[in-house]
């Protein structure tokens, strides 16, 4: 019949506030929307509700026949509706390098609005465990291609190139990108940011060492074996006692997503993603001031 919940709501408080415009306040509406609403729910039902005057709202015998029965079933309706969450969490995956800041306070804000949960899990995986179902929703660094994933991005950082603390890099107070290309570098090849593919085919850098995960990756770095590069936020997230970190000139940023599942993701993604959306704007513009 066309007749949605909103219809149902407005008429219900036109028919207890006999008044267009408190009605409409009490909803959260515009009066034109609510009349609107009235007027597809009479459409619908083939019959007039109200009787309208310039002085007042009177209810039809249908209008009448009609409250009396809302009146009766929208509480149970509305209580029907209303989700029970008890235990319900939200999974977060991440592969490393969990920020702090933001996603505490968005993780905070989201239960605060939800009554659920947000449950970090570390995956050394591409993904961070999402196309294993390890995960609904996922913070990943870097390119993200899957046509089978959505994303949102959140925000971009600077790089920083970590050195062992004894080679001969670690004394610089800066490097340019393009001469990165000229050191052998570490890559992590499952989670990392940097790759050698990222300099141009006759600037790219020789990869000294391979690994798999951000821990292998830093103590190879920390060995020596050769230099990489990490967003920035790791260098104050993840210190070394034989790592130090050198800020990069001229390096393309980082940008740091969340990803999910473009079919079946959980329902209260959108909401997280909002959020989270919305505090890291907050906490960019507080930044900027």
């Amino acid at each position: 019949m066309g007749i949605e919940l909103h219809h149902l709501r407005g008429f219900l408080a036109l028919s207890e506030e006999r008044h267009f415009t408190r009605a409409a306040e009490r909803l959260h509406l515009s009066q034109p929307s609510l009349s609107r609403n009235i007027r597809r729910l009479e459409e619908a039902l083939g019959v007039r509700l109200l009787e309208r005057t310039t002085r007042r709202v009177a209810l039809t015998p249908a209008g009448e026949r009609l409250h009396a029965q809302l009146a009766h079933i929208m509480p149970l309706l509305e209580e029907a509706l209303r989700p029970d969450r008890t235990g319900e969490v939200l999974r977060l995956g991440f592969t490393w390098g969990f920020p702090s800041q933001w996603a505490h306070e968005a993780m905070e804000e989201f239960t605060e609005a939800t009554g659920v949960q947000v449950q970090p899990i570390r995956r050394d995986e591409p993904l961070a465990g999402l196309d294993h179902g390890d995960a609904d929703i996922a913070l990943l660094r870097g390119q993200v291609s899957t046509s089978r994933m959505r994303r949102f991005t959140l925000l971009t950082e600077r790089r920083v190139m970590a050195a062992a603390a004894g080679s001969r890099y670690s004394r610089l107070t800066s490097i340019a990108w393009r001469d990165i290309a000229a050191l052998p570098l570490v890559v992590n090849t499952v989670s990392g940011t940097t790759k050698a593919e990222d300099w141009p085919d006759a600037e790219r850098p020789m990869v000294a060492a391979t690994c798999t995960n951000f821990d292998e990756w830093l103590e190879a770095v920390a060995a020596d074996w050769g230099v990489g590069c990490v967003p920035e936020s790791i260098a104050h997230r993840h210190t070394h006692p034989s790592v130090v970190f050198i800020p990069v000139e001229g390096a393309p940023e980082i940008p740091m997503h969340l990803v999910f599942p473009r079919n079946g993701a959980h329902p209260l993604v959108p909401t997280f993603v909002s959020i989270a959306g919305a505090v890291t704007k907050r906490l960019r513009e507080g930044d900027d001031a």
